[in-house]
């Protein structure tokens, strides 16, 4: 029997989600987070690999951040206000530009997606210049001008025409690069250092600098979207200081910054951008919202900027992706059905495919990869799921088993989990048994109903 909570969601928030659940029989309806743990209501406890894509970097309902709100709630503070300065968005505007010096100015909105339209707006505003282009697999957050340099189509094209003049190249290609900046009068080049939702795409070497490099010979901007790989996630406080020479004109913060606990985002900007963009008497209050730097969101953030600093969370995330990653590659590094464990810190992606061990993928390799991209990542997650692990796959990329746990995930955990990982994928040398598995599945739920449960 469906959950009544379920029930509701199905019928009033998104039905089609709540059928797509119930088809592996993949239904949870948590109710309870503390640390890396998640309880649901049949009081079954779960470890977090997921993290709310990442939001919960800090593990859920952090003590220092609990703490630290309720203090706020009883201070009586202010927590709108549109006809002064915020005296908590200018502490939260100083305190990221401590982290990023050549970015000192700061627009707050409450979500990834909102900031990234910020960066946009600054860009457009600040060059005088309409185009603004973005890589293929990048993935921006869900709004109208979102969608407009998303790099995935199957998002975009319900809700086309979209904004013009935005163009999508290659990731990792510098030739479509100038390309479309010698073409076309060139706002800003807008990526991620790391293409999280597209399958944890690493970056090649150089690319970014090169990107960089071309930008300023051709008078764009060069954005960097870090909403995923912000504030420690891959090792570094922001993930393109792992590369030399790099220095964005603006950066895009989210997910991390508001502790899985308030919504908060920032765009990064430099002084002159902002100036150019918003500063003068009739251009100032032409970006903002009602919430936007409003005080629990700001008193959230400054909290969790303290604890990645005071509790070492960015070296925390270095040394335990390492050994997650590691430990990985010895466990199933060499399983037929696994064609590469990659990442930086606690990102992590274990791609799915075609590795032309065994009979079925020298003589059928698209047929492996047609399940891999349909089946296997999610047959994988819920097996996980149900041995008391959550993850998923990449959003785009269901044949990416992407992982995102907090970096306070302990290390003996975290080698649980690859053993775990290991023992399901021992069961699936090749996809026969799998096939089987997913059949008997899939053949047991429709006979329930497609029971979400």
């Amino acid at each position: 029997m469906t959950h009544p909570a379920a029930a509701l969601y199905a019928e009033h928030v998104n039905p089609a989600f709540v059928r797509l659940l119930g088809t592996f029989g993949y239904g949870r309806v948590f109710v309870r987070a503390r640390g890396v743990e998640l309880w649901d209501t049949e009081e079954r406890r779960y470890i977090d690999f997921l993290a709310g894509f990442g939001a919960a970097s800090l593990g859920h309902n952090p003590p220092r951040l609990i703490a630290r709100l309720n203090e706020a709630l009883v201070q009586d503070l202010c927590h709108v206000m549109h006809i002064g300065p915020q005296a908590l968005a200018g502490e939260l505007g100083e305190a990221l530009a401590q982290r990023l010096p050549a970015l000192p100015m700061a627009l707050l909105s409450l979500s990834g997606g909102e900031a990234v339209e910020a960066a946009i707006k600054v860009a457009r505003a600040a060059t005088g210049r309409p185009a603004i282009v973005s890589c293929e697999g990048g993935f921006h957050g869900s709004g109208l001008a979102n969608l407009s340099v998303m790099g995935h189509r199957r998002w975009r094209k319900p809700f086309e025409p979209l904004l013009p003049e935005c163009h999508r190249v290659p990731f990792g290609d510098l030739e479509a690069l100038e390309v479309v900046l010698k073409k076309h009068r060139v706002a800003a080049f807008l990526l991620e250092s790391i293409q999280g939702e597209a399958g944890v795409v690493m970056a090649p070497d150089n690319y970014l600098r090169e990107a960089q490099d071309l930008c300023r010979r051709y008078g764009a901007l060069f954005i960097l979207d870090e909403v995923q790989t912000g504030l420690g996630r891959t090792g570094r406080l922001f993930a393109f200081q792992h590369f030399n020479g790099i220095d964005p004109d603006i950066v895009v913060l989210g997910k991390t910054l508001g502790g899985a606990l308030v919504p908060v985002a920032a765009t990064l900007t430099r002084r002159d951008l902002q100036e150019k963009a918003y500063g003068t008497a009739k251009t100032f209050d032409l970006h903002g919202s009602t919430y936007a730097g409003y005080a629990l969101g700001c008193v959230v953030a400054l909290e969790v900027l303290r604890a990645i600093k005071d509790e070492g969370l960015v070296e925390a995330s270095e040394q335990k992706g390492r050994r997650l990653r590691e430990g990985l590659q010895r466990r199933i590094g060499t399983h037929p059905l696994v064609r590469e464990v990659r990442g930086r810190g606690l990102l992590v992606g274990i791609e799915l495919g075609d590795t032309g061990s065994g009979w079925l993928q020298r003589i059928a390799p698209g047929v492996v990869n047609a399940v891999s991209r349909e089946v296997l990542g999610q047959w994988l997650a819920l097996r996980l799921l149900e041995a008391g692990y959550v993850c998923q796959p990449a959003s785009q990329a269901w044949n990416v088993l992407k992982l995102t746990p907090p970096f306070t995930m302990d290390e003996a955990t975290i080698d649980a989990f690859v053993e775990a990982v290991g023992v399901i994928f021992d069961e699936y040398r090749d996809l026969g048994p799998l096939i089987a598995d997913v059949s008997r599945r899939i053949g047991s739920q429709y006979m329930n109903g497609w029971d979400f449960r």
